[in-house]
């Protein structure tokens, strides 16, 4: 019985590599009247990304953005995120994920016979979760989309695409085994594609020709190690994502921020902010002259608008700046998608409801002629502090080997004659977090302390004022690391206060 429960799983995972996986847009009738990128070869790209939420609440909004920026000199492509529900816990992404994790569990109904995997009468836990996503997105296709015709088509394809969803929880199901890092990519890539379905028929009924593009399949890792994503293989995802997108003639491409397979899978090694990187590496690959990431904010500010009332936008900030701040809390934009533009492609932070506004401008600054000043809060943070082995070579090592183990990045480490202390990302479920302490705690002790901070002030020449405005106000910094910047970890309860004061003392130019 098992061994016919993982034949059902490989031949569905077969054939999603072998390109039969969820339902693809059928091609649309060609539309004179319908308006197109211009096929001058002397025009440049402009590469738009859309997160989650501005796909979920302003879709025609986005049409008209993209509308205004075609014209004979720009070409342009979008890459949209999994929209957001009509609340978080609805996103689409959320909801895919909370899919995975009922497909271990089923309910039945009480007048129920046990359960038989052929009865079709048994009741999956899932299947509530995917009614939500499918009621989410023809809510959406309703509300956004005027042409009859249009609308129904988008409807048939949000309900095949549904239907293929359930298929593939229910194969899961069956299987009976623990679901994969790749079985939970598989999953939520399909929240971009119905984000992308969704994206193009407002486009068509707005006057835009647009075509789907979905990326699941675009190059095979089969032959990739299973670590991290070398810089080879987002080399190989560029340069066939280019290639597949000028294949699109006139039409504006909607692209999927999923891609894959990813070696490891694309959740562990990237996170849920993959969009921003599929959008930097397809800028790159058609050489755009920008890369505009659409937002609900105006751009970077100083600090957190919405906890510091006096925070200010930044008009231009260096690529290693705003790397730092959206690694240390600030979630404007990925910091693989800032590495992978690299010094060719700027990239420009824009409002969806504010198209007119300046934004944030994001540039290669190797000569550091920009001097920002802004400060950012990381949490939940969790300190880790083990006494140092002595006589243990690679002590250090090991215990980095360990956190690897388990995909846990290390924000801050320090390490004396007495103890090794570090800090990471509060993240882990509970049982991972249990099996990572039983590791770490083979042959020594770890002290666990919760609820903490990472403050960070990017700013050259700016520890001292940091340092001492916090001891002024009595606040505990529980680690410290310095360089161009200054990180501080102190007790989350703190780090409202914390970040106020140093942005007051400290952010002024």
């Amino acid at each position: 019985m098992l061994l016919k429960h993982l034949a059902i799983r490989v031949v569905l995972l077969c054939s999603l590599v072998q390109g039969g996986g969820p339902p693809q847009t059928s091609s649309q009738p060609y539309n004179l009247n319908l308006r197109q990128n211009t096929l001058d070869p002397s025009a440049r790209w402009l590469v738009q990304k859309f997160g989650g939420t501005s796909v979920g609440k302003y879709p025609v909004d986005i049409a008209s953005i993209v509308a205004r920026y075609m014209d004979a000199d720009t070409k342009v492509a979008i890459v949209c995120s999994a929209r957001s529900g009509s609340t978080k816990a609805l996103g689409t992404t959320s909801l895919l994920l909370r899919a995975a994790s009922e497909v271990q569990r089923r309910t039945r109904r009480a007048d129920e016979a046990p359960w038989d995997e052929g009865s079709d009468s048994t009741e999956y836990v899932f299947h509530t979760t995917v009614d939500l996503i499918l009621e989410e997105h023809l809510t959406a296709a309703r509300a956004s989309v005027k042409d009859a015709d249009i609308l129904h088509e988008l409807g048939v394809e949000i309900s095949r695409d549904c239907a293929w969803l359930r298929s593939f929880l229910r194969t899961l199901q069956i299987a009976g085994q623990p679901i994969s890092a790749q079985d939970k990519d598989v999953l939520v890539g399909l929240g971009e594609r119905l984000a992308c379905k969704l994206m193009t028929a407002v486009l068509r009924d707005q006057g835009i020709d647009a075509e789907c593009i979905s990326l699941e399949n675009i190059i095979a890792g089969d032959d990739e190690p299973d670590g991290p994503p070398s810089s080879g293989f987002y080399t190989r995802i560029a340069r066939a994502v280019g290639e597949r997108i000028k294949q699109c003639g006139s039409c504006v491409p909607v692209v999927t921020g999923f891609f894959g397979p990813v070696p490891g899978s694309l959740l562990r090694h990237v996170g849920r902010g993959y969009t921003d990187l599929l959008a930097a590496l397809l800028a790159v690959s058609l050489n755009a002259r920008e890369l505009q990431i659409w937002k609900e904010v105006e751009g970077i500010f100083t600090a957190d608008p919405h906890k510091v009332p006096t925070a200010r936008l930044i008009p231009v900030i260096s690529a290693a700046d705003a790397a730092q701040l959206t690694y240390y809390g600030s979630e404007v934009v990925h910091p693989l998608a800032i590495e992978q533009a690299g010094r060719d492609i700027p990239i420009r932070i824009k409002n969806v409801r504010n198209p007119d506004g300046g934004g944030t401008l994001i540039i290669w600054d190797q000569g550091n002629d920009l001097s920002t000043i802004a400060v950012s809060v990381k949490e939940p943070i969790v300190v880790l502090t083990t006494p140092h082995k002595h006589s243990t070579h690679g002590f250090l090592a090991h215990i980095i080997t360990i956190l690897d183990q388990f995909g846990v990045v290390v924000d801050l480490m320090s390490s004396n004659l007495v103890h090794v202390r570090i800090s990471i990302e509060d993240s882990l479920e509970e049982s991972s977090f249990d099996a990572l302490l039983g590791e770490l705690q083979r042959g020594a002790t770890v002290t666990v302390k919760r609820d903490m901070a990472i403050v960070s002030l990017v700013g050259r020449h700016r520890a001292g004022c940091m340092l001492v405005t916090l001891a002024q106000a009595g606040i505990s910094v529980e680690m410290i690391s310095q360089d161009a910047s200054v990180l501080c970890v102190v007790e989350g309860q703190d780090s409202f206060r914390a970040l106020n004061l140093i942005h007051e003392a400290c952010s002024e130019p």
